[in-house]
């Protein structure tokens, strides 16, 4: 089996963000990373409280955003609940699960990823297919079609 067909396992946030440098350097591109560390400081925590770091359960939640270099313009968002927010030039793919990650951002910049356009009624969407017959889709908005996105229509 292929490694790029099988399904990664990233039990951590840090594994992940591993992960996605080793996708950076296959694809010879720049990766940013910044890290927030704690309840008090990850997105999704807000109602930590002051001075609170730490979960209910005594775990640190750690959250991590990596910015990739190039064309499409990617972000991540990775969340300590194993989930993620990818974006696409744009195009934000929420709930993502933390495993699929590699495997999404394998398909865009190996030039999988594909908008499909509709005249009637008028509607984009960028798909991004997975291995195992699997696909994110999301509507793209007409004002969001970028020079990388137009080139994708089929």
């Amino acid at each position: 089996m292929d490694q790029s067909d099988r399904r990664d396992h990233l039990p951590t946030t840090e594994a992940a963000v591993t992960a996605l440098h080793a996708i950076a350097a296959a694809h010879g591109r720049e990766i940013e990373v910044t890290h927030d560390i704690g309840a008090d400081r990850t997105s999704r925590r807000e109602a930590a409280g002051v001075g609170v770091t730490a979960d209910p359960d005594g775990s640190l939640p750690h959250e991590a955003y990596a910015e990739f270099g190039g064309a499409p313009q990617v972000s991540v968002r990775l969340y300590p609940d194993d989930d993620a927010l990818i974006t696409v030039e744009g195009v934000e793919f929420h709930d993502v699960p933390r495993d699929d990650v590699p495997a999404f951002l394998r398909s865009v910049f190996g030039g999988l990823a594909t908008v499909r356009s509709r005249r009637f009624p008028p509607v984009s969407s960028l798909v991004v297919p997975l291995p195992g017959d699997r696909t994110y889709k999301e509507t793209v908005p007409v004002y969001l079609l970028t020079p990388w996105l137009s080139r994708r229509i089929r």
